[in-house]
């Protein structure tokens, strides 16, 4: 007999389809005219396998963000974020290394698609171009292609390591252990407003670059936050200078799984699994927090691969020494197999550390120091 959490997330399902086909009735006319955009997430991989993902929907594009934006204004662009008209069904041509690719959009107008790059890749290069356009769909007004230029990441052969981290909480002040503090932030807040933890940008740069600033050590973010918030977080990196990366987020859809307590964990592991597979030849870097799950998780990760992880970081975020107890039964767990998880108070500590262990330059430690301070006042 299913229980009553099966029953609401079924019953949510089915109220969400509903809604759906409604709202395409009664607003399908008066949407005739509003464009067609594709959202494209940066894609990443290796020389063997490339992963790209997308979204069809019918809108204009957000507002750029700004530091003179009111929380009304905030509160408008989150609600756009939000209030999506998906367009399912329809073909996707996507057009990278001279190879042309097709995927179709799925009911929340998701698509993806896996492709091999050649084996003549430019050495050195990171960052290749990509064209998404829409097969047999013109813009309602203009007449013109449905088209969308993007980047996707192939890391070189030269790297060093990847690196994986959580954002929440780990790149972004956000309070995750606060229902109220995050949905303050979440929705009344931008880019600009959003704060990094203390030298973060400056660390994580330190990372890209390994011990060897001729290095380039990709740097792949995995959250458990809605794919609706992407233009955000995009945004927030570059106006704070955190390295560029693929940022892996989910859907937010009411299905099952979304009420249940594993979805988190779930979600984030299968990320993480992804970004493995398609970089067989990397070892890797965590960096994580406290909060939620991602020492558990993180810890999980040793145990399915053995000798690939190389140091996980935990920024400290909790005030329960319940919690503290439980991360330190799990650092003593990944010790077992000679994987160093250290529980931080600030970036600095793990950058520390880091050096130490050879992954970044120690020369980078003062300007992480000097950004850490910098972030706090």
């Amino acid at each position: 007999m299913s229980n009553w959490k099966d029953i609401l997330t079924n019953a949510a399902t089915t109220a969400e389809a509903g809604f759906d086909r409604l709202k395409e009735k009664l607003f399908g006319r008066m949407d005739a005219d509003k464009p067609y955009r594709i959202v494209y997430y940066r894609g990443f991989g290796s020389p063997s396998a490339v992963w790209l993902k997308g979204r069809v929907l019918r809108e204009r594009d957000l507002s750029t963000p700004s530091d003179r934006d009111t929380y009304w204004n905030n509160l408008l662009a989150t609600y756009q974020r939000f209030e999506t008209d998906e367009v399912p069904g329809v073909t996707v041509r996507v057009e990278a290394f001279g190879q042309t690719h097709t995927a179709v959009a799925d009911e929340e107008g998701y698509f993806e698609v896996t492709i091999n790059p050649p084996n003549d890749l430019p050495p050195g290069r990171v960052w290749f171009p990509v064209t998404y356009s829409l097969d047999g769909i013109t813009q309602p007004i203009t007449g013109n292609p449905v088209r969308k230029e993007g980047y996707l990441m192939i890391s070189p052969p030269f790297s060093q390591f990847g690196v994986i981290s959580d954002i929440d909480d780990t790149v972004l002040v956000t309070g995750a252990t606060s229902l109220l503090q995050t949905a303050r932030l979440t929705f009344l807040g931008n880019a600009y407003s959003r704060l990094p933890f203390a030298g973060v940008a400056a660390f994580y740069r330190a990372l890209q670059s390994g011990p060897v600033t001729t290095l380039f050590n990709p740097i792949y973010y995995v959250s458990s936050s809605p794919w609706n918030l992407y233009d955000l977080l995009v945004d927030f990196f570059r106006i704070q200078g955190v390295p560029k990366g693929p940022i892996l987020l989910r859907d937010l859809g009411l299905d099952p799984s979304l009420l249940s307590s594993q979805s988190h964990h779930t979600h984030k592991l299968s990320m993480i699994r992804k970004v493995l597979d398609v970089n067989p030849q990397l070892p890797f870097v965590l960096i994580g927090d406290s909060g939620q799950q991602d020492p558990e998780i993180y810890a999980q990760v040793v145990r399915e691969n053995p000798g690939r992880i190389k140091a996980i970081y935990i920024r400290d975020v909790s005030t329960g020494a319940e919690r503290d107890e439980a991360v330190n039964q799990l650092i003593q767990a990944t010790q077992q197999f000679d994987v160093p998880m250290l529980l931080v108070a600030d970036t600095v500590a793990a950058a520390e550390h880091a050096a130490s262990l050879g992954l970044i330059d120690s020369d980078t430690l003062p300007e992480i120091r000097a950004d850490q301070q910098a972030d706090k006042e």
